[in-house]
């Protein structure tokens, strides 16, 4: 028997088939930390005679779309301990990534803040030094912080050694800025000394998590643990043996959104990206089964979430950025049995700036003054939606894979549970029914019989872009405002 064709966790063998910002320091950092001051001590006051305040767990994929779950739909991939964690625990299937890129994601996760806001709307550029962060909020009420995996907020390239004092508030310290060398995979901990992870990345970090909730579960002080994985992200084909020899390309059910020409490739692409989601499935079950074991699990909330989606050939394309639900669709979900019902399905549209707030009102933890995400503790408690029933999607400037000459370009919009509306710098660009059309094959934008329906969407959209302050300018315009270094096709270049 092949060690490919055994469990990398338990060695089992398997059955089945098997920079900083060019402009002066913003006040809002100085403001909030001097109302952090007096958090700490109240804090303590307020764990006496209390209820300890949970830790979270906070799990993330890079580039893993909604669609791509047993519980989501999809006929192909094999996902059991995510359909577990849906079934028990609250499932939010309107989540999306407010600019589905990597970078913007995850200075959005740590600021709430939207990236015209925080300034991170490319990638490779510096989440700048003055933004408060959820592991610094986190750590002054008393939390230890720790993250593990993918970074990509320093901005000073993809292999370098990230100090302490540019880790956002983080302690706990085993990362690399970027790689996608899942199995050949670098990082840093504490000193300037590059180390490697054994094997398959994805399941040495897991592993390491383990080792670090063990810790966690000795002491009573709540924890605040991100693991950031690498994969799906491309390369597709780099999944361990054993989950790439699960999935058959040509038995691969497509999505009718991909055209007839790109249907080889697709398949041997979906076949790998479906590996890599098998395999981190089993991340996540052994990261459960270790809360479990020791006893954590009745105190930490559990989250599992992606930065954004992969078109993975829907539209004709590949990868991110695009306002299609294959790139700004995540999953979400939480749980946590002595807080949350679980077996909920809670259809509110969350977005990247809500996940600070809502995991700090979930800890009991005061939410800063510059947050702009809204805080959705009570909903997923079971109270009433704080939401207006869109989530706003951006694309202030288009770069990287989706460059002009293929057609980026700058665009906002709305999803709500029925409609996407977009608007580019020139006027309507999309409309879609995805009640009516859920593979958004029928672009409805100027169609003479939903012109009412457009014109609803699109005051609503302006309303949502007056409150966010956002004037909609010409990506460069961005650009230039921030100082960022691009290349001839307006893109940041990376260097390792």
């Amino acid at each position: 028997m092949s060690s490919s064709d055994r469990n990398p966790f338990t060695g089992t063998v398997r059955s089945g088939r098997a920079h900083e910002a060019g402009r002066a320091l913003d006040l809002r950092r100085a403001a909030a930390l001097c109302w952090l001051l007096p958090l700490l001590c109240g804090s303590a006051v307020a764990a006496e005679g209390s209820a300890p305040r949970p830790s979270i767990l906070f799990l993330f994929a890079d580039q893993w779309r909604a669609q791509a779950t047993g519980y989501a739909g999809d006929p192909n991939v094999k996902t059991p301990h995510l359909d577990r964690l849906a079934a028990d625990g609250v499932n939010c299937p309107g989540a999306v990534s407010v600019c589905p890129v990597c970078s913007p994601y995850r200075a959005t996760l740590l600021t709430g803040q939207r990236p015209l806001t925080h300034g991170v709307f490319l990638n490779d550029v510096q989440l700048p030094a003055d933004r408060v962060t959820i592991a610094e909020v986190f750590a002054e009420a008393g939390y230890e912080t720790a993250y593990i995996g993918k970074w990509h907020l320093d901005g000073r390239g993809r292999s370098s050694f990230i100090p302490r004092e540019r880790r956002q508030g983080f302690r706990y310290w085993k990362v690399l800025e970027c790689t996608h060398a899942y199995n050949r995979s670098d990082y840093f901990a504490d000193e300037n000394a590059r180390l490697r992870w054994d094997g398959y990345d994805a399941i040495a970090q897991t592993k390491d998590a383990q080792a670090y909730l063990r810790e966690r579960a000795k002491e009573d002080r709540p924890f605040i643990l991100v693991v950031s994985w690498g994969p799906p992200h491309a390369p597709y084909l780099t999944a361990p043996e054993t989950y790439r020899r699960m999935y058959d390309p040509e038995s691969l059910v497509l999505r009718p959104n991909v055209p007839a020409e790109k249907e080889k490739a697709v398949r041997r692409d979906l076949a790998g990206y479906y590996a890599h989601c098998t395999a981190l499935d089993d991340c996540v079950g052994e990261l459960r089964k270790t809360l479990e074991e020791t006893g954590l699990e009745k105190r930490t909330i559990l989250v599992f979430t992606s930065d954004h989606g992969d078109l993975l050939g829907s539209q004709g394309y590949y990868k991110k950025q695009q306002p299609f639900d294959e790139s700004i669709r995540v999953p979400l979900l939480f749980r946590h049995p002595p807080l949350l019902a679980g077996g909920r399905k809670l259809p509110a549209p969350v977005s990247s700036e809500d996940l600070m707030p809502t995991l700090l009102g979930l800890c009991g933890v005061q939410i800063p003054e510059g947050v702009e995400g809204l805080d959705y503790s009570s909903y997923l408690r079971g109270g009433s939606d704080p939401s207006d029933g869109a989530a706003l999607i951006m694309c202030p400037h288009p770069f990287g894979q989706w460059p002009r000459r293929i057609g980026g370009r700058e665009y906002r919009g709305l999803r709500t549970a029925r409609y996407t509306y977009v608007r580019d710098l020139k006027g309507p660009w999309l409309l879609f029914d995805n009640q009516a059309d859920p593979y958004q094959m029928r672009n409805l934008a100027g169609v003479a019989e939903y012109a009412e329906l457009q014109a609803r969407l699109d005051a609503f959209l302006a309303r949502r872009l007056r409150a966010a302050e956002d004037e909609f300018f010409p990506g460069m315009e961005y650009v230039r405002k921030w100082g960022y270094p691009v290349d001839a096709s307006e893109t940041v270049p990376y260097r390792d």
